[in-house]
């Protein structure tokens, strides 16, 4: 992330939104379970609203730093921080309840890197599990917020072949003036 973007990532405003209006549009009635990953965690503000509604949580962070820092704020907590790849991930196969990804997936630099995540996401899903899913839609301003950083969103309407292709079914995407959500379940 460029430094303007961590820097939104990371303020009070940010947590509000994601508070009030991203995680509930998202989660609408979603049954995380017991163990549950987060991909893409960055300065963990979803995380923070997260930890406080599943019992264990696990992040999976590419950023080095930001993997490191999150680990030592959340030291002693619920949470288990992971610095990897979330296009192989070291989690063995079926081993969460539940998966979630909020406003990451354009950090991803291709299409088919993207494609990857979601299926090592569907990987180390148990049957039945939800992976829920949300980002915004494509914008000209989105993308001149992202200066000096990747911006690669994801239409519309390749969210639920992409996800079936990633070994996802019963697949429900929304969407509002601000983005979309998705529901998918292993």
């Amino acid at each position: 992330m460029n430094a303007a973007h961590l820097e939104v990532c990371a303020s009070p405003e940010w947590k509000a939104a994601l508070r009030d209006d991203i995680l509930p549009f998202a989660l609408r009635d979603a049954q995380l379970g017991d163990d549950v990953l987060e991909v893409g965690s960055g300065p963990g503000m979803t995380t923070d609203l997260l930890r406080e509604e599943v019992p264990k949580l696990t992040c999976c962070e590419l950023d080095e730093d930001l993997a490191r820092s999150l680990a030592e704020r959340l030291a002693g907590t619920n949470v288990e921080v992971v610095n990897a790849d979330a296009t192989d991930m070291p989690f063995e196969d079926g081993r969460f309840t539940g998966a979630v990804s909020f406003n990451m997936l354009h950090h991803v630099p291709t299409a088919d890197l993207q494609d990857r995540l979601l299926a090592d996401v569907a990987r180390v899903l148990r049957p039945g599990a939800v992976f829920v899913a949300c980002d915004g839609l494509p914008n000209p301003d989105l993308e001149a917020f992202h200066e000096g950083d990747t911006y690669n969103p994801l239409e519309l309407g390749d969210v639920a072949p992409r996800l079936e292709e990633a070994g996802f079914r019963d697949v429900e995407v929304r969407s509002n003036e601000y983005g979309w959500a998705a529901q998918a379940r292993r």
